[in-house]
């Protein structure tokens, strides 16, 4: 005890280790270096007895890790990490602390004391955060996009055939279905979430939100029956039409019978209309819509606080503008700049072809394992060097990118929820950001030293997730080319969500992966 409390005050919380085993010497091998595998074995699950929060801001840091972790109690000696957390929910922490406590603690300091008691400690001290409060609000006239769905909104225009922006939800329905049910079931959704019956035509001004009325919509919603082997066939044809977003809502359902008591319902919505974090609140709806439909009610669920309209208005006054050099706009993106300065051109990896001279978008995907025992040996290196396994796998990542492509510098784009304030949680609409993560593989490194640079590199980018994709490529002002994407050509995805799953009226329901033959870039890793 003596031993972990003087350590509590040289180094980071995370850092104070959990258990201590005494024993007689070290092992070594033959050439004098520690032989771990002669080191006794230790039981690595730690066993605290239970501290209850107790102060307001104790309180409001455990429930913020128990809410986004899913635990039932968190006592200010837990650790965010050890009970499950990782980088990208990590934000999601901060995010729900700031707004109910209204200050900037950022995610740097999280990993610095990632116990309750120490970062609860860190947030008293943090400065108070000025930024107007995310609220409903009055809605002009016209209203705007949202800085990411501009981008979405450009690429649509470009190519209104094409599918490489679509975002599917398919599930599984095994049981007694009530078809009519489920129709008016995601009737009611798609009038909960305004961002489902909204289009984007354009003006002289540009384009901009054009709210559908829930009375006034027609959901476009097939309904078919297929035999068992054709399912996949159909899912992958219906997630493959594109849609013209200054057209129509860009939302469509597809509801196939296999059988009497098996069914198959897919919703596919354009990306300027939703994430891929929107699936989860959107199943869940979708699912306590039908429970009371199937009983002849209406559903009956907590009004949103807040609407994607709504959102997008707060965003541009928290943002502020680029050529104001105070607004957060224009402080993330120097650190952009800066991250971003001399970078060469496209990784050039080892390709069975030339690049055609605009992207097809076509591609396909290969899935496989990796082995337990990396696994296990990864997570090692990841907490000795105070990193997450993200982070771990970002560096292995580039080590194969770097031998790939004969460089050092390599760059992969990663998405990021970009839900910045609680209220967002249960919206379904187009949050997600994308973050340019760039690291030097230096060969003279160690794996391990490389994980820490990953670390470094990856929490800077978190901490100016902010500034949307594009503004980014516009600040840099890369090579650009039909060819290829800016900035990136390798995309890295770290796929942590909760599968949908649930039982619901004597139905069972679950997630499907239909498959994809879309690739947004040359090579795209999904962990």
């Amino acid at each position: 005890d003596a031993v972990r409390e003087t350590m509590r005050g040289l180094v980071p919380a995370y850092m104070v280790p959990a258990r201590i085993v005494v024993i007689d010497e070290l092992p070594l091998s033959a050439n004098g270096k520690l032989d771990r595998r002669l080191l006794p074995a230790v039981d690595a699950s730690v066993t605290r007895e239970y501290r209850a929060p107790s102060t307001p801001v104790e309180e409001a840091v455990a429930d913020a890790f128990a809410a986004v972790l899913g635990v039932q109690r968190v006592g200010v000696d837990d650790n965010f990490f050890e009970l499950g957390g990782n980088s990208l929910s990590a934000t999601r922490v901060i995010a729900r602390i700031n707004a109910r406590l209204g200050t900037s603690v950022g995610i740097r300091e999280m990993f610095e004391t990632a116990d309750v008691a120490g970062f609860a400690a860190r947030v008293e001290s943090a400065t108070s955060d000025t930024r107007a409060p995310l609220v409903a609000r009055e809605r002009p006239d016209r209203i705007p996009l949202s800085l990411a769905q501009q981008r979405m909104w450009f690429l649509n225009q470009f190519d209104t055939v094409s599918p490489a922006y679509n975002v599917p939800l398919a599930v599984r329905l095994t049981g007694p279905l009530d078809v009519d049910a489920l129709v008016r079931a995601v009737q009611d959704v798609v009038a909960r979430h305004e961002s489902l019956r909204t289009y984007y035509p354009q003006d002289e001004l540009g384009p901009f939100q054009k709210i559908v009325p829930a009375a006034e919509l027609t959901l476009d919603f097939e309904r078919d029956s297929v035999a068992e082997d054709r399912v996949r066939g159909r899912l992958v044809s219906f997630v493959a039409r594109g849609f013209d977003v200054t057209a129509g809502v860009p939302v469509r359902g597809l509801l196939l019978e296999t059988a009497a008591d098996s069914h198959v319902l897919m919703i596919v919505m354009h990306h300027i209309s939703a994430d891929g974090f929107s699936v989860a609140p959107l199943a869940r709806d979708v699912m306590i819509a039908y429970g009371s439909r199937s009983e002849g009610n209406a559903p009956v669920w907590s009004p949103l606080e807040v609407q994607y309209a709504d959102y997008t208005l707060w965003q541009r006054d928290v943002l502020g503008a680029v050529d104001d050099p105070d607004s957060v706009l224009a402080e993330q993106l120097s650190y952009w700049k800066e991250s971003m300065a001399g970078l060469d051109g496209p990784i050039e990896l080892p390709f069975d072809r030339p690049r055609p001279e605009v992207q097809s978008m076509s591609g396909h995907e290969i899935g496989f394992f990796v082995p337990a025992r990396v696994m296990d040996a990864l997570q090692e290196v990841c907490r000795g060097s105070r990193a997450t396994l993200f982070m771990g796998v970002h560096a292995a990542f580039s080590v194969l990118l770097s031998k790939l492509g004969n460089t050092r510098d390599v760059v992969v784009g990663t998405p990021i929820a970009g839900r910045a304030d609680e209220a967002l949680d249960h919206l379904v609409g187009m949050f997600v950001n994308t973050l340019a993560l760039r690291l030097d593989v230096d060969p003279d490194l160690s794996f391990v030293d490389l994980v820490r640079s990953a670390s470094a590199v990856d929490l800077g980018a978190f901490a100016n997730a902010d500034v949307p994709f594009e503004n980014v490529v516009e600040a840099v002002d890369p090579e650009r080319s039909t060819a290829f994407n800016p900035l990136f050509q390798v995309g890295f995805s770290f796929q942590n969500l909760a599968p949908v799953q649930a039982t619901l009226s004597g139905l069972q329901v679950a997630a499907l992966e239909p498959g994809s033959e879309i690739s947004q870039y040359d090579l795209h890793l999904v962990v």
